[in-house]
């Protein structure tokens, strides 16, 4: 029997507004008890719910061709021919991982894989995107540990490689990191598998780990500003076991290889609160459980608890009529907990039994449709002034090529991905490192690039201009490999959307993404929104990273970044104007953060990314990287660095300071090596793309006109050392 002894003051410890409470009332007719109030707290909060960001993220392109499954199920599902198709999403846990970064990082990981296999798909591989504090904050090297040894803690047991991504660091992110997993997984496109509940009187299955306390209020802590009590937060972060998790993974492909399966759902945030209302809610039925069988590891758990517990590894499932005793096979085979929990109703209900008497009872539809959704009060800030290049000092650009690529930025991560086992399985064909990983994915040669990027100091100068940014150069990435772009995933990670100019930074991003979406048609089939990324009223810059999947058709004709041979050309593809307005050199070598970020021509990118896609495919390229963070110079000496070889460069344009020339970061960029310059020139004059020749691969030296040389050893010194000295400092 249903009673209560909720207060509106008990609401808004829970995260409900007075607004949002008298709703849930009306819904109900009633005054919730404890355990609806939870409920309806999880199902309404911003993790869950997206009541501050829908609106804008309709305005998205999710559709193409290629795309079987845009966003709103647990991943997107893209076509990649011979009845393949790739299913991948990325996801945020940067709450948790500030709390406590091993736990937090590792369940990230576990959580985004269950998104994927979800679905039906083996994952194949794992990449990240992640931000920390500034490296003089007294927690960051506390943090980076921590996180990146979840992260290799967890994929590593699994045995999922982890073959991609990228970290910096920011005093904007001191008080909130950025943990951004990324998972991409291979499924039959004709065999997808979705949340749907269908068959009244089918039976609701539970399978995986047992529920215990960890990760209560998960989705509710997610939600919300950080003040100075965070470490207070531990118990609401979850705890994993990757080894249960790749019983799991075993045991739900299994099963998925006949027609046992209804629908399918995992228990990621608000747990079994969310799996449950959402597949009642996409199937328009109504869900009963009897809470009593829920597997649970600890004794005297309450109705709240149990269906507001975020423990790991757990997913529920509704079976066809008849296939009970065949999944139970299967999940006792792989030694996991398997029990019949409850049914699919007709009522559309909610209903949760306990004891004997009725925990809950609610309706799906309004609890789902009745959600709130906010049109938030927004501004659109003022644009920067542009940076005149002339206006800055000259300096020796050996020198400050040396200084950049010993940033933390710019600085090789090589510390951090070799603790990831990044060749299991034993199809990587491109490591971390460069612009983008390479999967192998059939016998026949046929593979993925995948990449994650964002440069939020371009969003918090301009959001319109970083968002078509930030899907121009994963866009870019993926092409550099030679990768024809399919689809992205996206994570938006900002402050709080209640203040108008954080909210203004959300809306102009989404209009800078939508535009580059739609010129370069690279669709958003997936994604994740982490908002209220605040500690004491200090927000993080807004990052929107994009996790990018291109296809290649024989990974034996992909390139990299390395140079390759004495005497070739090297070729800059793309305008130059010397852009300097909120780039690297100006912050790390100006020491300072203004500026209007580069103007993004879309059409310039689709054509200059095409043709270079073109020459590798013809085989006229034989290293290739794009042009971003530090401007050509930097972008010359990675591809110096990865291979050893060095090159004597040509005099800079006239008309253009040396430190633009070098350091602009103008886009629509790539640079090419080839030993057939005449043809990639004659090619590029035909297809009206800027192209003209800078170097020539030769030494073991870059050497510049009027200012000398440096060793590629000394660079590389530079650029390997800052990370693993930081990490040993005590």
């Amino acid at each position: 029997m249903i009673g209560s002894n909720v207060t509106a003051d008990l609401a808004a410890e829970h995260g409900l507004s007075a607004e949002e409470f008298a709703r849930a009332c009306a819904i109900l007719g009633r005054t919730p008890n404890l355990t609806e109030l939870g409920i309806f707290s999880a199902m309404w909060s911003e993790h869950c719910s997206y009541k501050s960001s829908k609106i804008w993220l309709k305005t998205l392109p999710t559709t193409g061709p290629r795309v079987i499954c845009g966003p709103g199920e647990n991943a997107g599902v893209v076509d990649i021919g011979d009845g393949d198709a790739v299913v991948f999403k990325i996801e945020s846990h940067n709450h948790p991982s500030f709390i406590e970064p091993y736990q937090g990082a590792a369940t990230g990981v576990g959580g985004i894989m269950r998104d994927v296999f979800t679905m039906g798909a083996r994952p194949i591989a794992l990449l990240n995107s992640l931000r920390f504090g500034s490296p003089e904050h007294p927690k960051t090297r506390h943090l980076v540990a921590g996180v990146v040894g979840g992260i290799g803690g967890y994929g590593n047991c699994v045995g999922v490689p982890t073959v991609g991504g990228e970290c910096q660091f920011h005093p904007a992110y001191n008080g909130n990191i950025l943990v951004n997993a990324m998972c991409v997984g291979l499924a039959r496109a004709d065999r997808i598998f979705y949340s749907a509940a269908a068959g009244p009187g089918n039976l609701v299955i539970y399978v995986g780990a047992k529920t215990g306390r960890d990760g209560i209020h998960g989705a509710t802590m997610a939600s919300a500003e950080f003040s100075t009590d965070a470490a207070e937060k531990r118990p609401t972060v979850q705890v994993g076991d990757p080894f249960t998790e790749k019983l799991l993974i075993e045991a739900c492909l299994e099963l998925m290889q006949g027609d046992a399966i209804v629908a399918i759902q995992d228990m990621g945030a608000a747990g079994l609160t969310s799996s449950a209302v959402e597949m009642a809610g996409k199937g328009g039925l109504g869900i009963e459980l009897d809470l009593d069988r829920v597997p649970v590891r600890e004794t005297g758990m309450s109705a709240y608890e149990i269906m507001l517990s975020e423990s790991q590894e757990r997913m529920l499932m509704i079976l066809a009529p008849g296939s009970e005793s065949e999944a139970r096979h299967v999940f006792d085979k792989w030694e996991l907990d398997f029990a019949v929990i409850g049914r699919v109703t007709e009522t559309g209900r909610l209903v949760l039994r306990m004891h004997g008497e009725i925990a809950a009872d609610i309706p799906v539809g309004p609890l789902v449709s009745e959600a709130p959704l906010y049109e938030r009060p927004w501004v659109r800030r003022d644009p920067e002034p542009d940076i005149d290049p002339a206006s800055l000092p000259e300096r020796d650009p050996l020198d400050c090529l040396e200084r950049l690529l010993g940033s933390p930025d710019l600085a090789s991560k090589r510390w951090i991905w070799e603790q990831y086992d990044h060749l299991v399985q034993g199809n990587t064909v491109q490591r971390p490192g460069g612009d983008a990983a390479i999967v192998r994915i059939s016998e026949s040669g046929k593979a993925l690039a995948l990449a994650t990027d964002a440069t939020a100091r371009y969003c918090q100068a301009d959001p319109v201009r970083g968002g078509a940014q930030a899907v121009a150069e994963s866009w870019r990435n993926l092409t550099a490999v030679g990768a024809l772009p399919l689809a992205l995933t996206d994570n938006m990670n900002f402050g709080n959307p209640e203040k108008p100019e954080i909210m203004g930074q959300f809306v102009g991003v989404v209009e800078g993404m939508r535009a580059a979406c739609l010129a370069l048609d690279y669709p958003v089939v997936s994604g994740n929104v982490s908002l209220y990324n605040e500690t004491s009223g200090s927000a993080i810059l807004p990052t929107p990273v994009i996790g990018g999947v291109g296809l290649i058709a024989d990974a034996s004709r992909a390139v990299d970044l390395a140079l390759k041979r004495d005497g070739n050309a090297l070729i800059l593809i793309g305008a130059t104007s010397g852009h300097l307005g909120a780039s690297l050199y100006l912050r790390d070598i100006e020491g300072r953060e203004d500026g209007a970020p580069p103007p993004v021509d879309l059409a310039a990118e689709r054509k200059n990314g095409d043709f270079v896609r073109g020459e590798i495919a013809v085989g006229r390229v034989a290293a290739c990287h794009d042009l971003a963070d530090g401007g050509f110079f930097v972008a010359l000496a990675e591809m110096a660095m990865a291979s050893g070889f060095g090159a004597g460069l040509d005099p800079p344009p006239a008309g253009l300071p040396p430190h633009a020339w070098l350091f602009g970061e103008d886009q629509a960029r790539y640079l090419i090596e080839t030993a057939d310059p005449d043809s990639v020139l004659r090619g590029a004059a035909a297809a009206s793309v800027p192209a003209r020749r800078v170097a020539r691969v030769g030494g073991a030296a870059l050497t510049l006109p009027g200012a000398g040389a440096i060793s590629v050893a000394k660079l590389r010194a530079a650029n390997e050392a800052w990370l693993p000295d930081y990490m040993l400092q005590s």
